[in-house]
């Protein structure tokens, strides 16, 4: 499916969050280093997926190009996502980050949703935890993020909402069966769930199955196309880098949750 172009304007917040996140990242690195960085990353994240995961944060360079980069991407490709599933209406009370990194997926949802949802990032590393906490204070969102371990989720009540955005390809396959038994037992409680990822297959070959089951359990599972106007720093980075991300890719499976 595709849909309509996303520009900054559609965030109150937005721009200001990409203002801020260059000057929180580019205080001491030059662009030429996020640039080489954001090279080595996008290398490491299609060679070795789960193992690029600790690289991100291994060095300013990587965090920076991480940051100022791939969240942007995350935050466009989860608000168009919410947008056309119609997930933001009714806003879910509450929504949690499952993998948060940065915060992106989380937040993209509650602006969606007219900020009214207070936002929980789970992630692994300190480093994005203090980052999703900065973002939501960015955003002007109600939000928290804590260290912990996505296998053992909190509970998830009906009216809520979960995203697992970019972060089930990168889990040990018993473990993400387990977040996967999590979410649709969840679904199946009234919580709304999402999970995106990239739209290559190479990267999650589980998915046919986890999509059959998410059918099962009421849901849906969607490809989506869509046209985007990339902030300028993004749109710099992403062709020195040799990306094209004029058209934005990703794959999803939602499920409304039996109240929906």
């Amino acid at each position: 499916m595709s849909g309509r172009a996303l520009k900054m304007e559609d965030s109150e917040h937005f721009a200001e969050w990409i203002a801020a996140l260059e000057a929180r990242h580019l205080s001491n690195l030059r662009v030429p280093e996020v640039t080489k960085a954001l090279r080595a990353l996008s290398s490491a994240y299609v060679e070795r997926r789960r193992e690029a995961v600790p690289r991100v944060m291994e060095s300013a360079g990587k965090r920076a190009a991480f940051a100022l980069f791939y969240a942007p991407l995350h935050f466009f490709a989860t608000s168009l996502v919410v947008r056309a599933l119609e997930a933001d209406v009714p806003p879910p009370r509450a929504i949690l980050d499952i993998g948060c990194g940065t915060g992106a997926a989380g937040a993209a949802w509650a602006i969606a949703a007219g900020s009214t949802p207070t936002v929980t990032g789970i992630d692994r590393h300190p480093w994005a935890v203090e980052e999703a906490r900065w973002t939501y204070r960015q955003l002007r969102l109600a939000g928290r993020a804590r260290r912990g371990d996505v296998a053992r989720l909190p509970p998830l009540a009906p009216g809520t909402a979960a995203v697992a955005a970019y972060v089930l390809n990168e889990l040990p396959d018993t473990i993400r069966a387990q977040v996967e038994d999590r979410l649709i037992e969840a679904a199946g409680r009234g919580t709304r769930i999402l999970v995106i990822e990239p739209i290559s297959r190479s990267v999650s070959p589980w998915w046919d199955l986890t999509a059959s089951r998410v059918a099962a359990a009421g849901g849906r599972s969607d490809e989506w196309r869509f046209a985007v106007d990339l902030p300028p720093l993004v749109r710099l980075l992403d062709k020195a880098a040799g990306l094209d991300h004029r058209e934005l890719t990703a794959r999803s499976l939602y499920c409304p949750g039996a109240t929906g």
